[in-house]
């Protein structure tokens, strides 16, 4: 009788609210949707996989690019069509006319990281059920990512002021996170079975300049808000760190030794945007590439094994085929790893905008296939330089089709780099990581065998 009186007592609670959600734009906002599902999950919610089976869906939006937002548009769109009772945060969310406008059955808008104005509409339009013995949430949180790799956020905003950004406007200055706070949090994702750790912000390498490299506590020691002391603490922890979006400031390259040291991956995201003078200039940006070149070089032989990421604009206003070519030739003499090319856009709010000399769209798309050119044969070639290598690899998860393990290497980050596709008769769970033999290339990708 208890047994039955126990499971009508279960069955007739009622069903907790059921959120959907659509997580468009970068890590940064990736983290910022982690943490609202972790706020939603403690308070009761439960998650649809798809809109129909939601009580409401959010929709956190990119605002940085025109098609950003207009994905941002259409996914409001499309969770309105399909659900019809729609809450919408993130970047776009600092423009609430253009999102009423657009589509007037929003609920609610509310900006990038405001997690408890999310909760109170969410609170307001779909009332949790409290139940504290079920709605429980695991100490790292709720997270988007696969098990093994995780997004550590360490500051919010930007100190910098580029003319085609916007950033600094949505998301304000930069503001560090205390040292402890960040590392008790990636302690707890190591505890959770994270064997990857990506270290994110809008200017990593300028962390803790906000709180004066302010001091706290850590375990048993103090540990200052400072660039070089969090990656040292960090790369304690026993599983890779991957950096990402770091400016190549001087302090810099304390780090690289700790990359020399294995105590963190040799990659760097750095997003360098342009090379030639005038064009960085535009652009508010350092303007000395000659020095980016030799501290490339000075890294290099410090740390052989680095790999080198980075973003770059073509078609920027005043970049004429001089300063293309300029661009063209530090891609070669630079040797960068990996790169992604954006057109450039004439994003609203931005104040390249007022710029004069747009370059023609045409223009764009052909600078843009002479960069992929250069930039696709330099990363062939050094994959073509690792054969016959032995190298390290973290199992990302195995491909039922092809029959081989799907993996990558410490110069490939998840979804933006390459990957390496490993035949082994061995059974490995994601997040393991193993010594393989690399056995061919194809494109930027490697074949190896373990």
């Amino acid at each position: 009788m208890a047994k039955t009186a126990s499971a009508t007592r279960l069955s007739s609670r009622p069903k907790a609210p059921r959120i959907g959600l659509v997580s468009l734009g970068c890590p940064k906002a990736l983290v910022d949707s982690e943490r609202i599902l972790s706020r939603l999950r403690a308070e009761g919610y439960e998650f649809a996989a798809d809109h129909s089976g939601a009580d409401l869906v959010l929709v956190n939006t990119c605002g940085f690019l025109d098609s950003a937002r207009a994905e941002s548009l259409e996914a409001i769109g499309e969770a309105i069509a399909e659900n019809g009772r729609v809450i919408v945060t993130g970047c776009l969310g600092t423009e609430a006319e253009l999102i009423r406008a657009a589509h007037p059955k929003t609920l609610a808008i509310t900006g990038p990281h405001q997690y408890e104005q999310v909760m109170e509409a969410v609170r307001a339009h779909a009332p949790a059920l409290h139940d504290p013995f079920v709605h429980l949430v695991p100490p790292e949180g709720v997270r988007l990512t696969p098990r093994h790799f995780a997004y550590l956020k360490i500051s919010e905003g930007c100190n910098n002021r580029c003319s085609f950004c916007i950033i600094p406007s949505i998301r304000g200055d930069l503001a560090s996170r205390p040292a402890s706070a960040v590392l008790k949090e990636a302690e707890a994702l190591v505890k959770a079975g994270v064997k990857e750790i990506l270290v994110i912000s809008q200017d990593t390498s300028a962390y803790g300049l906000d709180l004066k490299f302010a001091e706290s506590k850590f375990r048993d020691k103090t540990v200052r808000a400072r660039f070089y002391d969090l990656c040292r603490e960090l790369g304690d922890l026993g599983v890779w760190v991957r950096l990402h979006y770091v400016y190549p400031y001087p302090h810099v390259d304390e780090v690289i030794d700790l990359m020399a040291e294995g105590r963190i991956l040799p990659y760097l995201d750095i997003p360098f945007q342009h090379a030639a003078p005038e064009v960085l200039r535009a652009m508010r940006r350092p303007a000395r590439q000659d020095r980016v070149l030799e501290r490339l070089a000075s890294w290099r032989r410090t740390c052989p094994d680095l790999a080198i990421r980075s973003t770059f604009i073509v078609g920027f206003p005043g970049e004429g085929e001089g300063e293309f070519e300029t661009l063209l030739d530090f891609l070669e003499e630079a040797r960068i790893d990996r790169a992604g090319v954006f057109k450039y856009e004439n994003v609203a709010g931005a104040a390249s905008a007022a710029l004069a000399g747009h370059v023609p769209e045409e223009v764009k798309d052909e600078r843009h296939a002479r960069f992929m050119e250069i930039q696709t044969a330099i990363m062939e070639a050094r994959a073509e330089a690792m054969v016959g290598r032995e190298i390290p690899v973290m199992i990302d998860g195995w491909d039922e089709e092809g029959s081989f393990y799907q993996a990558r290497s410490t110069a490939d980050a998840p979804e933006v780099d390459g990957a390496v596709f490993v035949e082994s008769e061995a059974h490995w769970e994601p997040g393991t990581i193993v010594n393989v033999r690399v056995t061919a290339a194809n494109g930027m990708d490697l074949e190896a065998v373990a």
